[in-house]
């Protein structure tokens, strides 16, 4: 198959080239950096040519609510436009498991607006909600460390390898559209202050973790909010796994 990935250079993104080109399928890669712009549309009906899947990896890091709705919205109506005009019959799209359980969160009112968009689009589709990587608490401690203090949100999560996602998008891609998909998830829950200190530590990083709800996530998060759904589909590599990668 032709499958483009959006997002091809971000982490995510890469890790899906790489596992469907091992799989043999004919790859497009889709980013800026590469000549393809997808809040202008800019080269991307020539990217589109001949492709039957595209999964889309994008990510945005505006905080202001209004922007990512605009970031998000903006993007996904040029990439399903450009899909129905070239043909595509599969728009896969990576998306966030629980997010529909917190209002306040600036990321997740983006996501939910993207989501909404490809589920009422004119291209069938797959919606993949995983829950947070692995590397997800030691990226909010860098967020917010100042002078070798960091705030933390003491967050349940239960984190999942990013190879893993990558692995269910690619086989997602290359089947038929299935609406939306199970939540991805690792197989043991973690507290993200924890997952942070442990991080640090096999980094080799002095940070003092301060454990906050004042931070960038509030008490609408607690609880089991971020955690799977029931039906999880649930992947082999555990957190302490990926650690033992972090020395």
């Amino acid at each position: 198959m032709r499958i483009a990935v959006a997002g091809a250079t971000g982490s995510i993104g890469a890790r899906t080239v790489a596992v469907l080109e091992k799989a043999g399928h004919d790859v497009v890669r889709v980013s800026r950096s590469l000549g393809v712009d997808l809040t202008t549309g800019e080269g991307l009906d020539a990217a589109l040519v001949g492709v039957d899947a595209v999964v889309d990896t994008t990510n945005c890091t505006a905080s202001d609510p209004a922007e990512t709705v605009a970031y998000f919205g903006t993007t996904t109506r040029n990439l399903l436009a450009a899909e129905e005009k070239a043909g595509v019959k599969h728009h896969v799209l990576l998306s966030i498991a629980g997010m529909d359980r917190v209002e306040g969160n600036a990321h997740y009112v983006g996501k939910r607006e993207q989501e909404r968009l490809v589920a009422a689009g004119p291209v069938p589709w797959t919606i993949v909600p995983a829950t947070q990587f692995h590397d997800f608490a030691a990226m909010v401690a860098g967020w917010t460390e100042q002078d070798g203090v960091a705030t933390v949100a003491p967050l349940l999560l239960q984190p999942v390898a990013p190879d893993d996602v990558a692995g269910v998008l690619a086989e997602v891609a290359a089947g038929a559209p299935l609406g939306r998909h199970q939540d991805v998830a690792g197989p043991d829950p973690q507290d993200m202050v924890d997952m942070a200190r442990r991080t640090l530590q096999a980094q080799g990083r002095a940070v003092k973790l301060v454990p906050t709800w004042s931070g960038l996530f509030g008490p609408d998060m607690a609880g089991d909010a971020l955690l799977p759904g029931k039906d999880a589909r649930i992947m082999p590599t555990t957190f302490e796994e990926w650690l033992a990668s972090q020395g």
